[in-house]
């Protein structure tokens, strides 16, 4: 272990992000804010869930990122005859030299850095269910046995949100499990131009490595120590709170269109989502905007709305963006900062 100080690991940190957004826009054309959520994820020890129609590159965009960062990289193509063991591993008899026979571990795809769950949403629940120990233990048991997983790990999912028949929609504990449900768009008109010129010719373009998976774990301590103020952290809380229609905060709309509302890891989310936004933006401390910013990707998947809402036209994002709207920022007592210290004390990091 080595020490190195806040400032000389943000300075570090600017240097890395710089670059690997330059990595990524050679072969992602737009999608800036998408794959920048990704990374908020992955700096913040989260998982994402993405949200799109084919063809909007969900998939290249993770493949991308893991060969930038030089982690391992496993896809799984999620389908209904998909069993929980093709995900975890299982356990196979072997015969020794000597003619014994024993039970021998073989791996499954989730033993990776970064797992894509390719169309979650196409396999029944008992095999959605095998993620649920790896992304939040971050360890799988098989029999009696009990493996930890890869550090640092992850589990991007993709949905299509076209076609449902035949989809198994992932339970709330699941869902739950994901920090940020990211919509991908269609990209602009320009961007789609650029697209199509740049896909349809020769050549594939080689990408630098700009991290290793101990790099990767030094920023992520970084992020751990970017400092949040009282004053955001209790917006956070009425944020949340204002979300459960039984609570004596939530407005008029939520009592009236949401059957329930985020729990306390969506706090826990924004917080540490902020955290990564505000360092990849080069700032020492997070601001409320950060945290409301990154509110739709982190609540929609954990308001639940009722036939009201349906009734009305209205989905779990134009929710949060009414209780946006309608939840005040916290006073700031007189005299007093809003803005917390940046500090600049030592913090351990793992050596080459």
């Amino acid at each position: 272990m080595a020490k190195e100080t806040y400032a000389v690991l943000m300075q570090s940190f600017q240097k890395s992000y710089t670059l690997i957004k330059d990595e990524i826009g050679k072969v992602i054309i737009g999608q800036r804010r998408v794959y920048d959520q990704i990374l908020a994820a992955i700096l913040a020890r989260g998982h994402c869930l993405l949200v799109g129609v084919p063809g909007l590159a969900k998939t290249l965009m993770v493949s991308t990122l893991a060969d930038i960062m030089t982690l391992t990289f496993k896809r799984i193509q999620f389908t209904p005859d998909l069993m929980p063991s093709d995900i975890t591993g299982t356990n196979v008899i072997d015969e020794t030299p000597t003619g014994r026979r024993e039970f021998r571990f073989v791996r499954g795809p989730v033993f990776a850095n970064i797992v894509l769950a390719d169309e979650i949403n196409r396999t029944p629940p008992k095999t959605q269910a095998a993620l649920l120990q790896s992304m939040q233990e971050r360890e799988v048991t098989v029999g009696q046995e009990t493996y930890r997983l890869p550090d640092p790990f992850f589990v991007i999912a993709t949905q299509n949100p076209i076609e449902q028949e035949g989809t198994y929609p992932l339970p709330e504990a699941q869902l739950d499990r994901f920090m940020f449900n990211i919509w991908v768009d269609y990209p602009g008109e320009k961007e789609e131009e650029q697209i199509l010129n740049a896909t349809t010719g020769g050549g594939r373009k080689e990408l630098d490595k700009i991290l290793n998976a101990r790099q990767l774990l030094n920023m992520q301590k970084l992020i751990a120590n970017v400092p949040i103020s009282e004053y955001v952290v209790n917006y956070v809380s009425r944020l949340v709170r204002a979300s459960r229609p039984k609570d004596p905060t939530a407005p008029e709309f939520i009592r009236r269109m949401v059957d329930w509302g985020a729990g306390p890891r969506a706090g826990q989310c924004l917080i540490w989502g902020a955290k990564a936004i505000a360092a990849m933006d080069g700032r020492y401390t997070v601001s409320i905007d950060d945290i409301r910013d990154l509110a739709v990707a982190v609540m929609r998947h954990r308001v639940a709305c009722n036939f009201a809402a349906q009734a009305e036209g209205v989905d779990s994002v134009g929710i949060i963006r009414q209780l946006l709207d309608s939840v005040p920022e916290p006073v700031i007592p007189k005299y007093a900062d809003s803005t917390p210290a940046a500090d600049f004390s030592e913090i351990e990091i793992e050596q080459e």
